[in-house]
């Protein structure tokens, strides 16, 4: 039985999945925009990388919420809450990566896609198993 249930929910996870990597695609590509056009702006590389990963925040918090998960009558209060938590662990993540590897001499735009691998795969289990559980 536990068997057959799998079966049935591994088609509907590599969708959820693939819907994930499409809104975190978008996502990306806003808050890479941003990071790149204020670096050009001479602003150090942690702090934009920090304000390009808050503009894809919302973009993906948009998405996420509208085709990625299915959340019923809407997103409860506590899920805005721990995608945000979710959100700020990535960043972390995210601004440790860019700061450290830039300071090693890594220019900030490969120190910035070195970390989004990281970052993803963590942030997408903890929203799966954890935010939207039981959406």
């Amino acid at each position: 039985m536990a068997g057959r249930l799998r079966a049935r929910a591994a088609p509907i996870a590599r969708l959820m999945f693939a819907r994930y990597l499409l809104a975190s695609i978008g996502a990306l590509s806003g808050d890479f925009a941003i990071f790149l056009m204020l670096g050009r702006a001479g602003l150090p590389p942690v702090a934009a990388a920090c304000a390009g990963y808050g503009a894809g925040l919302l973009i993906h918090w948009v998405i996420s919420v509208r085709y990625v998960f299915d959340t019923g009558a809407g997103p409860s209060h506590g899920q805005r809450l721990a995608f945000i938590a979710s959100a700020l662990l990535g960043m972390g993540m995210t601004m440790a990566m860019v700061g450290s590897l830039s300071l090693i001499g890594i220019a900030p735009a490969l120190a910035k896609l070195l970390s989004v691998p990281a970052s993803f795969l963590t942030v997408y289990a903890i929203r799966k198993y954890g935010v939207f559980a039981r959406a």
